[in-house]
């Protein structure tokens, strides 16, 4: 009995010591010790000399607490006295040399454990440990090389499983390509702190079978960060899973299945899945319907499985919440931005996580936090992903820039003082607890072509500081059934986040009137219209519909409108004023007369080809631009628009 275990020695690093000869020692030198006393008990069973080592062993089993590895196994997977010691021989070949040896010299030089050996040496033998249906094939700890017979066949224990009976609590290694380890969240809304609170209620409430949790709403960020709260509280580690990372159903996937089964005994853990936009998949229905272990769901789509689903709607803080959360975020410096807060929680929807990782940038000013960084900071953040759907606009044009008569003017004053205002009166003012429909400003920008219907939606966007989007209609528009709703709700949910101006140019042909059900098609025409009604008043930032032909719209459209804005054709007195801007002031110019300039009837957009067109003559004759330039250009710009020019609009031009 006094010959030393080479590897458990070399690679757990300590002797047996008597319990008695040291005090204090810690779970993993126990551990160790005990599984030193359980592998000499073995090989006393495999030399049959009859020694009392079981009794050893059973003293150290008694002084561990909490218990030790292989007795929380036998626990978590309800394995019996054989199952167990027959994991602990298999155990023992890896982690003891002379315990390999003599199990080779019982089986003919096989350095292995087999299950003839188990059952002629060890105490309780039953036939049913290896069948597929009791814990130790089920959940993969031993696997059998079934060509030498059951009986006779090498036994190998899985490495996850020898690592825990060493004392390493690691997740196997076969499973770290699917999950990333969730944190738990040092920040967190309070509705969803009370969501996941009312998780752990039903989870104490149905310990052995949990419901499945469907997380459904728009934050991804404060779903997780939910469940990682409940699984922390429950003694759970989380991991995140996407869908989309799961292989189809079938073997590929009845491996990882049967290893996060197993997984969820040992460390204990919960599972959270990220569905993606299109729903549930075949492959996380089959998890979810085999899994008995705690599982969230994230899926905006309904869920229906043959298990109890509970579902929460987690959606990201409201303004109050936001501007609550910044201040918690920011601590003293919340009161240096002098009134910021206010509009950064009403513009930006934005996670909890997101704020607080935010608000921790670092910034230019080490003194003050800048008002003007932290919103463009969470502009860029929030910035929606919609290049497929959308074009970008840079606002650079001001107020100034912009010829309207005063009336209109006031109206587009109007619409942005009213988006500044919105988290006063829809939440200081009690507003939003009135009614959540109808709170989105929506304005319809009609006229003709060239009055500056574009050009006011960029200024509306310089002067909110927002990012400004046209949206491409033939992008949007689909001859297929469907995808025209599915496409404008991929917009709608994209720019939610940072309230970016959604600018619909042309609108009529995607809003137009909604005609008489003659066939399917108008069925279906009739379907994304009202779907696109729903959407303009459930959406919390600006859009901005262009169009013109405004008796072409849907009446049940301008209904819901807040703001209806007409471009008139500019007079002589605009035009005028249109021509004496136009110009940058680098640009050089000679003897140009913006008053007879206004004599040309056109709109605003002509004027504006006009005078590129003229400043690319006159760049290219290396001169400054004259009257002549304007009127060479004024002719082009009249054969492309079809629309001879008359002697009176060009009198006195040259």
């Amino acid at each position: 009995m006094g010959s030393r275990p080479a590897v458990v020695y070399r690679t757990m690093g300590d002797r047996v010591t008597p319990a008695k000869s040291k005090t204090n020692i810690s779970w993993t030198e126990a551990n160790q010790n005990y599984l030193v006393a359980e592998f000499l008990w073995l090989k006393s069973l495999l030399r049959a000399d009859g020694k009392p080592t079981a009794a050893a062993a059973k003293k150290l089993r008694l002084a561990i607490n909490p218990p030790a590895a292989s007795d929380r196994l036998t626990e978590l997977f309800k394995l019996s006295d054989f199952e167990r010691a027959t994991l602990l021989l298999c155990a023992g070949v890896e982690m003891d040399s002379e315990l390999a040896g003599l199990c080779a010299e019982a089986q003919g030089h096989l350095p292995r454990a087999s299950f003839g050996l188990a059952l002629a040496i060890l105490p309780d033998p039953h036939w049913s440990a290896l069948s597929s249906a009791r814990p130790l094939r089920h959940f993969r700890m031993i696997e059998v090389d079934g060509a030498a017979g059951l009986t006779a066949a090498p036994l190998r224990l899985d490495e996850r499983i020898l690592h825990y009976l060493a004392g390493v609590d690691a997740i196997d290694s076969r499973l770290q390509p699917f999950l990333q380890p969730a944190q738990f969240p040092d920040w967190i809304a309070e509705d969803h702190k009370a969501t996941a609170e009312q998780v752990i209620t039903f989870f104490k409430a149905h310990p052995h079978r949990p419901p499945v949790v469907h997380f459904s709403g728009d934050d991804d960020q404060g779903q997780e960060d939910a469940a990682a709260f409940a699984a922390h509280q429950m003694g759970w580690r989380l991991f995140t899973l996407h869908a989309e990372d799961l292989p189809a159903v079938g073997p590929d996937l009845n491996l990882p299945t049967t290893l996060w089964e197993r997984e969820s005994r040992l460390l204990p853990g919960a599972l959270f899945i990220r569905c993606a936009a299109n729903g549930l998949s075949a492959a996380v229905r089959h998890l979810a319907e085999r899994l008995p272990s705690p599982l969230f769901i994230a899926c905006r789509e309904p869920i229906r499985l043959n298990h109890p689903v509970i579902r929460f709607d987690l959606d990201k803080p409201p303004p109050a919440e936001q501007k609550r959360l910044w201040q918690k975020a920011l601590g003293p410096k919340a009161s240096e931005l002098n009134g910021a807060l206010d509009a950064i929680s009403e513009q930006f929807r934005l996670s909890a996580r997101t704020i607080f990782t935010t608000a921790a940038l670092p910034r230019s000013d080490e003194v003050a936090t800048d008002s003007q960084e932290l919103w463009n900071d969470c502009r860029s953040l929030a910035r929606p992903r919609l290049e497929d759907l959308a074009e970008r606009i840079v606002p650079t044009a001001g107020w100034d820039d912009l010829v309207l008569p005063e009336p209109q003017k006031l109206i587009l004053r109007h619409l942005a003082a009213q988006v500044q205002q919105r988290l006063k009166v829809y939440e200081s003012w009690g507003f939003s607890d009135k009614s959540q429909r109808g709170l989105g400003l929506s304005a319809l920008f009609s006229g003709p072509s060239g009055t500056g219907k574009t050009l006011a939606a960029e200024v509306l966007a310089g002067e909110l500081r927002l990012d400004l989007y046209r949206i491409d209609l033939s992008a949007v528009v689909s001859k297929y059934i469907g995808e025209t709703e599915k496409n404008l709700k991929q917009v709608f949910d994209a720019a939610e986040e940072g309230g970016a101006l959604l600018l619909f140019d042309e609108a009529d042909a995607l809003f137009g009137k909604r005609g008489e059900v003659k066939d399917s098609h108008d069925r279906y025409a009739n379907i994304e219209v009202g779907y696109l009604l729903q959407r303009m008043e459930a959406y919390r930032g600006l859009a901005i519909l262009t169009t013109n032909l405004k008796a072409s719209l849907d009446k049940a459209f301008q209904r819901r409108l807040r703001f209806s804005v007409n471009f008139p054709f500019p007079d002589a007195a605009q035009r005028e004023a249109i021509w004496s801007r136009i110009f940058p002031s680098k640009t050089p110019t000679e003897g140009v007369q913006p008053r007879r300039l206004a004599q040309l009837n056109i709109a605003g957009g002509n004027i504006r080809n006009i005078a590129m067109n003229a400043a690319f003559l006159a760049a290219s004759k290396g001169e400054p631009v004259r009257m002549a330039d304007l009127l060479d250009a004024a002719r082009l710009e009249a054969q492309k628009i079809e629309r001879p020019l008359t002697d009176a609009e060009i009198r006195g031009w040259v």
